[in-house]
């Protein structure tokens, strides 16, 4: 059994995330102690690996309640899991191709600076009004 500083140490997720993971469900209330201190076994630092590396790959936490649901049955058809991986695939595929817009923004803005005095400088200009971007579309800032 761990507890949740070990817990912690063992799956590379801090311990306020894994009492949030409890505290919405992600994971199942830990054992107790005699002295109430968490207690963890091996079923939950496999699923606490999960969700850490779920979330590297940016599934939303939905998603994720869902793959663990799935997970939780092993016979059924892989088929969902699929689904919300496609999902997932086709949300990265958008954040990449608006980071390519991003990308391409900022390197014009830099390539028509003239470098002289802010007065005259590009980076603020296009900064300050969106008309001047070529790219109307380069994403807004996400939210996480």
């Amino acid at each position: 059994m761990l507890t949740i500083g070990r817990l912690a140490t063992a799956t590379g997720v801090k311990v306020p995330t894994i009492r949030y993971y409890e505290q919405i469900g992600l994971l199942p209330p830990p054992e107790r102690s005699m002295g109430n201190q968490r207690l963890y076994g091996q079923s939950a630092r496999d699923r606490l690996t999960f969700v850490r590396h779920a979330r590297e790959l940016g599934f939303p936490l939905e998603a994720i309640r869902d793959l663990l649901s799935l997970s939780d049955d092993p016979d059924r058809s892989c088929a969902a899991a699929d689904a919300i991986a496609r999902a997932q695939l086709v949300a990265v595929r958008a954040r990449i191709s608006r980071l390519r817009a991003l990308e391409t923004e900022l390197e014009r803005m830099l390539v028509q600076c003239a470098h002289g005095t802010i007065a005259d400088c590009r980076v603020i200009e296009v900064l300050g009004d969106h008309a001047h971007c070529c790219e109307s579309d380069h994403g807004a800032p996400e939210t996480v």
